[in-house]
């Protein structure tokens, strides 16, 4: 279900010798890719950033006994960046987020059944390293 980004159309940040720069084309962004493609070093980049950005709230495995779906479910005007989300999100939070037009999602899992989205909401992620610098990028999957 395509919306437009309700927060963020990029999002950016660096850590040392890498660079995560992400355009969001749309409301819910879900990245897939193979393990060692470096979906969990962008997460903790990107969880270092929502220390500074009270507008991001991450989540991961590490988060499956807090109450995470009630903080979801409650707020408004988030960037909610899932990671591990085939183990965090059951059938009734992936309702919620596919009809949430309040907040914004980053959601990394393998399995985005349940949310509604199109081909052009479903990235890889994509990774260049030039001069030292590693840059992570989202590209269309299909």
């Amino acid at each position: 279900m395509k919306i437009k980004p309700v927060l963020m159309d990029h999002i950016q940040t660096r850590h040392t010798s890498y660079e995560v720069d992400f355009l969001l084309e749309t409301n819910v962004t879900f990245i897939i890719g193979d393990s060692g493609t470096g979906k969990s070093a962008v997460f903790s980049f990107l969880q270092e950033l929502a220390a500074e950005d009270k507008r991001i709230r991450c989540f991961n495995y590490l988060d499956q006994k807090k109450n995470y779906k009630s903080t979801i479910r409650q707020s408004k005007g988030k960037l909610f960046i899932i990671d591990n989300a085939d183990i965090l999100l059951d059938d009734a939070l992936r309702w919620h987020i596919a009809t949430d037009g309040q907040n914004q999602y980053i959601i990394i899992g393998r399995n985005p059944t349940g949310l509604m989205l199109n081909q052009d909401e479903i990235m890889e992620l994509s990774s260049q390293t030039k001069e030292g610098r590693t840059t992570f990028r989202l590209i269309h999957s299909f």
